[in-house]
């Protein structure tokens, strides 16, 4: 038996909104202290609240049936999918040598008014030069390949745990 069925799916769902709430403070600490976000970094956790989100909904529904935790499982992999790809679009852009590092751009909330939303993003993808910039690092590790790590952990996590069918009740467990 893997360790991600001794612990029940309810805690494992609670553990990733956890890890996903603290990822959104420590990302609001930094911007506090004087690290602004690029529009990357927005995408980045916009994509950690919807998986935090997910996870909330999934450990306080906890699906006791094989449906309801596929589907919990699948939209947690997906939404970490497309954050894994903003982050890896990110680490991509921060390893480009400078002389192909793109301009500076405007800040996404300026793209978002004044273009239209599939061009916002669009843009946005492209990245610019505050993208490619590297202001923190943890480990040798820059904010976007820690994201990109954490994506894969959690939307792996979150589809396996969820994905599984048989759980061990405990009727003296409160979680």
């Amino acid at each position: 038996m893997s360790l991600l069925h001794i612990i029940s799916k309810r805690r494992v769902n609670l553990l990733g909104f956890i890890i996903c709430a603290s990822l959104i403070a420590t990302a609001l600490y930094l911007q506090e202290v004087g690290h602004e976000p690029c529009p990357l970094c927005i995408l980045q956790r916009v994509a950690f609240i919807a998986m935090g989100i997910l996870f909330l909904l999934a450990a306080l529904h906890n699906p006791t049936g094989r449906i309801g935790g596929r589907i919990y499982g699948l939209l947690i992999a997906t939404v970490g999918t497309l954050g894994g790809i903003i982050a890896g679009r990110h680490v991509w852009l921060q390893h480009l040598p400078p002389d192909q590092v793109p301009e500076c751009g405007p800040g996404l909330e300026y793209m978002i008014e004044v273009f239209p939303l599939a061009e916002a993003m669009q843009k946005v993808f492209k990245g610019s030069g505050e993208c490619a910039e590297v202001s923190w690092t943890f480990l040798t590790l820059s904010i976007p390949e820690w994201s990109l790590i954490l994506f894969f952990i959690l939307s792996v996590v979150g589809l396996l745990r969820n994905w599984a069918y048989r759980e061990r009740s405990n009727p003296y467990s409160i979680l």
